[in-house]
């Protein structure tokens, strides 16, 4: 398995390179959304109103974390189900997302829509959000406070572990195992 360092903001070039399976560690900015702050950017955008940050070229994390402890940046910080927000992936890619991490599989219109806007689906480490968390190395909330852990953060990451799940080209580590002379 190829490991591969990737800073953000991420380009083109650098998807193109990425494929099924590859190990990846980012650094970098990620922004955090789950199920309510998606609702609320679907909501907002069918109001007519602007959201207040740019989604263009950026990475959503699916994460929901927990408060931080006393002296920490932030608490557990482990990945949701991705299938949750399957149905908000026309309205993210086309404000200009070109990643998400989650875990789980994808549906075909969101494996499709990777493809079509040259974008990657980064599986990320279940059970793992208190190990995940420390690669977390500043987050502050930047929309929808009132949405408590479902808020949107800004977090900057160091060497964050993920996978490749579903590449540019449609391949989708979860339909088949990806073997390249290993």
């Amino acid at each position: 398995m190829e490991r591969k360092t990737i800073n953000t903001p991420l380009t083109d070039d650098i998807i193109e390179n990425l494929h099924c399976g590859d190990l990846c560690f980012i650094t970098g900015k990620l922004l955090t959304a789950r199920d309510k702050a998606h609702e609320r950017i679907a909501q907002m955008l069918s109001a007519g109103e602007k959201l207040p940050f740019d989604l263009k070229n950026e990475i959503i994390y699916y994460v929901g974390p927990t408060p931080a402890k006393p002296g920490e940046i932030i608490g557990a910080a482990g990945p949701t189900t991705s299938s949750r927000m399957d149905h908000f992936s026309p309205i993210m890619f086309e404000l200009g997302i070109k990643a998400m991490i989650g875990k789980g599989r994808r549906d075909n219109l969101t494996k499709e829509l990777t493809k079509k806007y040259r974008a990657v689906y980064f599986s990320s480490f279940g059970g793992a959000g208190a190990y995940l968390s420390k690669r977390i190395k500043s987050s502050k909330i930047i929309a929808f406070d009132d949405l408590a852990s479902e808020a949107v953060h800004e977090l900057f990451v160091e060497n964050f572990p993920v996978v490749v799940a579903i590449d540019m080209y449609g391949e989708d580590i979860y339909e088949h195992a990806v073997h390249r002379g290993e």
